[in-house]
């Protein structure tokens, strides 16, 4: 009788302290903030310096057009003061096609920013490294979930001490 006390007892002290554990695993959730890491990431890109090269060259001829027309508008005003109508008339038809010309331009040009911009964000090649980043940080520090700032509406409050950001971008070496 006493030999089956003690295993009784053995039992109860086990499902005392053994059902418990098991019982309440804890969700560890992360965040990232994903545009952080895309910056960080494409900072010293190739494509992307291409793409800022090719903003400032676009903005740079925006620039010199824009320059002609005020130095036209200034000519059509001075040959309207000096009453020399058929000049400023001239004049005003030349505006009107620069001004054309710069809308059009600039309709171009921010087309083919965003494209150039699209490519940029839906790179597979960052995507992948981004994905397995998240993986080995999310299996060694025990995260059952990792959310993007970026991505999901329904992240209304979150602790600093789940943001995980800094650690991705130094996981990829950025």
């Amino acid at each position: 009788m006493k030999k089956n006390l003690k295993v009784i007892i053995s039992i109860v002290f086990a499902f005392m302290f053994v059902v418990p554990a098991f019982s309440q695993q804890i969700t560890k959730f992360g965040v990232v903030d994903t545009a952080q890491v895309y910056n960080a990431y494409f900072r010293n890109s190739a494509p992307v310096r291409n793409y800022e090269k090719k903003k400032e060259e676009f903005q740079t001829e925006i620039n010199k057009r824009t320059e002609e027309l005020r130095q036209l508008q200034n000519k059509k005003l001075e040959y309207e003061s000096n009453g020399n109508d058929a000049a400023a008339l001239k004049v005003e038809a030349e505006i009107t096609k620069k001004k054309d010309y710069i809308t059009e331009y600039t309709n171009a040009k921010n087309v083919e920013l965003q494209s150039m911009q699209k490519s940029l964000k839906t790179s597979d090649e960052f995507y992948k490294k981004l994905y397995n980043t998240l993986e080995k940080i999310a299996e060694s520090g025990g995260y059952s979930m990792i959310l993007s700032l970026q991505d999901s509406n329904s992240i209304l409050w979150y602790s600093p001490s789940v943001d995980i950001t800094s650690q991705v971008i130094s996981e990829l070496g950025l």
